[in-house]
């Protein structure tokens, strides 16, 4: 494993990633609403990172080993998506809930990060499924301390979501960001037994991202070879930051100025 410890001056071109990243989510926050397409989500998305802020979007032609090409520049999950969902002219309908996950490249880093949104109205599960996985994210984030085992991250989420009744999604995980959109390590958001101990170390910088089902934690990819959804159909949720390690705990690159968003 080729964990990569950030240094001052990556650490710093790395906060700006993150907050352009948080800058696009409070950007186009007003325009989810019922009626707007997913792909007209993307183009807004598009234009502000590539206009505004003179960043390059990371998902747009991705493609990692074994893939075809993503083709938009961000992800929008909605409803039983759990995550990589490909924008299309889908109107989103009071009642949705959708997550929009965005990745910049700013000056070679990137920042990562997603959020929640409900659409009108929505059902009492549907507003449960997303505030507590918002709960699990920051249940993650708490845990990050220099000197703490990875491990404890995925321990405290399943914790708390397990509390609620719900499940972890098992097969994707967090993982290292820097020059590279993914880099070790890998973050999972469950307990996994018998697994080696990984100390954090200042510098180290990853995602937490938990993606939080009301029924089984079984997924199945869709014939677009990159949206995922839940294998029983039921809701699912993500909330996503960006972490550095820092002497004295955590520090959350990709928090928003705008989006009031408590610790707990």
């Amino acid at each position: 494993m080729n964990i990569k410890i950030k240094s001052q001056s990556e650490i710093e071109l790395m906060r700006l990633a993150g907050k352009d990243t948080a800058a696009v989510l409070d950007y186009i926050t007003p325009y989810v609403q019922a009626g707007i397409t997913t792909n007209e989500l993307d183009r807004l998305c598009h234009n502000f990172m590539v206009e505004e802020l003179d960043v390059i979007p990371a998902p747009l032609n991705y493609q990692p080993h074994g893939h075809k090409p993503y083709p938009k520049s961000i992800c929008t999950s909605v409803n039983h998506q759990v995550c990589h969902g490909i924008p299309d002219d889908r109107k989103l309908i009071d009642g949705d809930i959708v997550n929009i996950d965005i990745t910049v490249i700013k000056d070679e880093y990137h920042g990562d990060s997603s959020r929640m949104f409900k659409i009108g109205k929505v059902s009492p599960k549907a507003d449960k499924v997303c505030e507590v996985t918002r709960e699990c994210l920051w249940e993650g984030i708490k845990t990050v301390k220099a000197g703490v085992d990875l491990a404890d991250i995925g321990k405290a989420i399943e914790l708390h979501a397990n509390n609620f009744g719900f499940s972890v999604v098992r097969d994707f995980c967090g993982h290292g960001i820097g020059r590279s959109f993914h880099e070790d390590p890998q973050v999972l958001h469950y307990h996994q037994k018998n697994v080696k101990v990984l100390i954090l170390k200042p510098g180290m910088v990853f995602t937490i991202e938990p993606m939080i089902n009301i029924g089984d934690y079984k997924i199945r990819s869709k014939p677009d070879g990159w949206t995922i959804v839940t294998r029983d159909r039921s809701l699912s949720a993500q909330w996503e930051h960006t972490i550095l390690v820092t002497e004295e705990g955590y520090e959350v690159l990709t928090l928003s100025d705008k989006f009031f968003e408590p610790y707990m």
